[in-house]
């Protein structure tokens, strides 16, 4: 989504995943975890502003709204503008960058990523909504179902820019999941849907069970998802107060028990629906800011409007999380990485 101011990760793709060097172009490096502690849960090692209103063969680099850990080691950026950028892992420089586009050659409204296991890359897009399978060389394979009741008004009850926002891949490879980052009419404000999808024999995908997730204020929606190896989410909350700058939260979440909603039409804090039960880890606020400055009032100069996330590797009891902010191509917004150390 678009805010003014503002891998699916199996246990096979997280071992991959370690290839990813903690190295990089950075504005701020680690000391001592204590001193970059962010929560108990939590810590920063640095952050890295190097592609900041930067271009590439002609391309804008930034806008970027999902991450990915592509089958090479390298990183997948996708900016929510109808590109799809691959980035070297250590030094973060663009290696390559692929136009997307829909059926009819029109531009994207592109938010959530996976690269699937045989290199398929699944893009959401915001318009109306969809999943669509690309090529790595970005020609469109195939477009999932989606359930009626998510598509943007007036065909269904979800609000343009408020729709399919995060993506990820379950352990084993076999269920997608995709988070709305608002409610849709008649449910709830605050309580927000996550459809899953199968994969059947034949490599395709049929919708699966749906689950519903209450953010912690109205004013925050769900911008990323990613899955953990025992089948929890690291769930991003996001939003923006004019004149205050962006709020930022970093969830575990655990879907396992929670109450299949796609039959159920309202959702409204109803007894015997089961929410996904969540834990929060950190505001990422409570953050040392490393020396970071911002463009804007923000609650701490390191904040901005982080869109993007991904489970990079691990370090003994520790994910390493980069999460990535959205510059919407505008002057008082920055393109900044984060890189940071999770327990869960």
């Amino acid at each position: 989504m678009r805010l003014r101011t503002v891998l699916a990760t199996t246990t096979a793709a997280l071992a991959a995943a370690t290839c990813l060097s903690a190295a990089g172009p950075a504005t701020a490096d680690a000391n001592s975890s204590a001193d970059h502690a962010c929560s108990p849960s939590v810590s920063i090692d640095r952050f890295s502003d190097a592609l900041d209103k930067t271009t590439y063969d002609g391309t804008f680099v930034g806008n970027f709204s999902a991450l990915a850990v592509d089958k090479d080691g390298s990183l997948a950026a996708l900016e929510d503008r109808s590109s799809l950028f691959d980035l070297d892992a250590k030094t973060l420089a663009p290696k390559r960058v692929v136009p997307l586009a829909d059926e009819n050659g029109a531009a994207l409204d592109s938010e959530g990523l996976v690269i699937d296991r045989d290199g398929t890359r699944l893009i959401t897009s915001e318009t109306e909504p969809s999943i669509r399978r690309y090529s790595p060389d970005g020609k469109i394979l195939d477009r999932l179902p989606v359930p009626s009741s998510l598509l943007v008004a007036p065909a269904g009850r979800a609000t343009t820019n408020q729709t399919f926002e995060g993506l990820t891949l379950l352990p084993g490879g076999h269920t997608l999941l995709a988070s709305m980052e608002y409610a849709i009419s008649g449910d709830s404000t605050g309580i927000v849907r996550f459809q899953t999808w199968n994969r059947t024999k034949d490599d395709h995908w049929r919708l699966g069970a749906q689950y519903a997730y209450r953010t912690d204020e109205a004013i925050l929606g769900v911008p990323e998802v990613q899955a953990l190896p025992d089948g929890r989410l690291l769930v991003l909350e996001r939003g923006f107060t004019s004149g205050v700058g962006n709020t930022v939260r970093l969830f575990v979440a655990d879907p396992r028990h929670a109450t299949d909603t796609s039959g159920i039409e309202n959702l409204t804090g109803q007894a015997g629906v089961r929410l996904i039960k969540k834990t929060l880890l950190t505001d990422i606020a409570t953050c040392p800011s490393l020396g970071a400055t911002a463009k804007q009032p923000q609650p701490n100069p390191l904040l901005d409007n982080i869109e993007g996330m991904v489970i990079t590797g691990r370090d003994k009891d520790r994910f390493k999380v980069l999460l990535v902010s959205d510059d919407n191509q505008n002057a008082v917004q920055t393109t900044r990485f984060y890189y940071l150390r999770v327990r869960v």
